[in-house]
């Protein structure tokens, strides 16, 4: 019997806010897919460019290459509009520079759904989560009420916007909902499949995007009706 509840779709737009490339496509690129092809408008923000993210390439031409991939992974599932903050990979501080960036891109595109990766301390496999995700998912969380309140970062220049309905963190060891993402699989192949040069460098399980989603999407699906599915855990502010 299902323990996970159906995501709530009753929204038309979203801004995914993640700290590296690839981050999103390991956990719940295909509910971008899913609700893209719904005609939902989603747009990415990644918090750095992923430039220290391969032992064997300089990050000077890593960053680079690594923003290309990621704008031809969104692109696989329907999403156009991918922006990048300066941060540096790998040594993400949360704090009030990162709340501000994020708050900004809040205020400008004005989502009704805010999706982040998983910031909890490990992962649904027990596995210890990186430094950056934590950071990242901790500021994007907080920074939506922060763009709500018009005294906070009054120097952006931007309205403040209140319109967050929904905020859910993928692939959280504490997930509450799920995606059936059957029909857009494919898809989450094919977006993580993009980020050649990474997987090239990764090696292991996680450099096979086809077999590593497709055990994942199964697995959630054993608590949300034997489907292929995604988790998220839906938060309340």
């Amino acid at each position: 019997m299902a323990d996970l509840e159906a995501m709530p779709e009753d929204w038309s737009s979203a801004l995914v806010v993640v700290a590296h490339p690839d981050d999103m496509e390991y956990g719940g690129a295909g509910a971008i897919a899913r609700w893209t092809a719904q005609g939902k408008n989603i747009a990415y923000l990644l918090a750095c460019r992923g430039e220290a993210g391969i032992d064997s390439m300089e990050p000077s031409v890593s960053g680079p290459l690594r923003v290309e991939e990621q704008i031809a992974s969104c692109a696989a599932v329907g999403v156009s509009v991918v922006e990048f903050l300066d941060h540096q990979d790998g040594v993400i501080e949360y704090g009030v520079p990162l709340r501000r960036d994020i708050a900004a891109a809040i205020r400008r595109h004005r989502p009704e759904f805010v999706i982040v990766s998983n910031f909890r301390d490990t992962w649904p496999s027990g596995g210890w989560n990186q430094a950056d995700h934590i950071a990242v998912g901790r500021a994007a969380v907080d920074a939506v009420r922060d763009a709500g309140n018009r005294w906070i970062f009054q120097d952006l220049g931007l309205e403040p916007w209140n319109g967050v309905r929904y905020v859910a963190a993928a692939s959280s060891p504490l997930a509450t909902h799920a995606v059936d993402i059957t029909d857009s699989f494919d898809a989450s192949v094919a977006s993580l499949r993009e980020h050649k040069a990474y997987l090239a460098a990764l090696g292991g399980d996680m450099a096979e995007p086809e077999p590593f989603l497709r055990h994942a999407a199964e697995t959630v699906g054993e608590r949300f009706g034997g489907v292929l599915a995604t988790s998220f855990e839906l938060l309340s502010l």
